[in-house]
């Protein structure tokens, strides 16, 4: 019987590494934005921080990075969002393969499992 073998992901850049980081943290909503033209933006709203009185500005992230990301199947694009002069769509993180939350699920319980016997 053939078992999916999990996706092996290739090491980031340290600039992918921060763009993933953020998009894992949900802070901040990413999108990517599909101008008519064919020019793409991946970016997020940072809210005014009233402390610092930084912010209150789009900002936006590296496409390069963002695109690689998504080629890597690392990121996934949500539902579109059409008006005539572009699309948008919701940047998340990409779920984790269900062959690595099953063999993570069994371990986890075959620890707890041997704690209680």
């Amino acid at each position: 019987m053939l078992r999916p073998l999990p996706r092996t992901h290739t090491p980031l850049s340290a600039g992918g590494a921060e763009v993933l980081r953020l998009i894992t943290q949900r802070r901040f909503a990413v999108r990517l934005t599909v101008h008519a033209n064919g020019r793409r933006r991946y970016g997020y709203w940072m809210p005014l921080d009233p402390t610092t009185g930084r912010g209150g500005c789009y900002v936006a992230l590296p496409t390069g990075e963002c695109d690689a990301l998504h080629a890597a199947g690392r990121i996934v694009l949500g539902d579109a969002l059409v008006d005539p002069a572009k699309t948008t769509y919701q940047v998340q993180a990409a779920a984790r393969s269900s062959a690595m939350d099953t063999s993570a699920s069994r371990r986890s319980s075959a620890s707890s499992h041997a704690l209680t016997a």
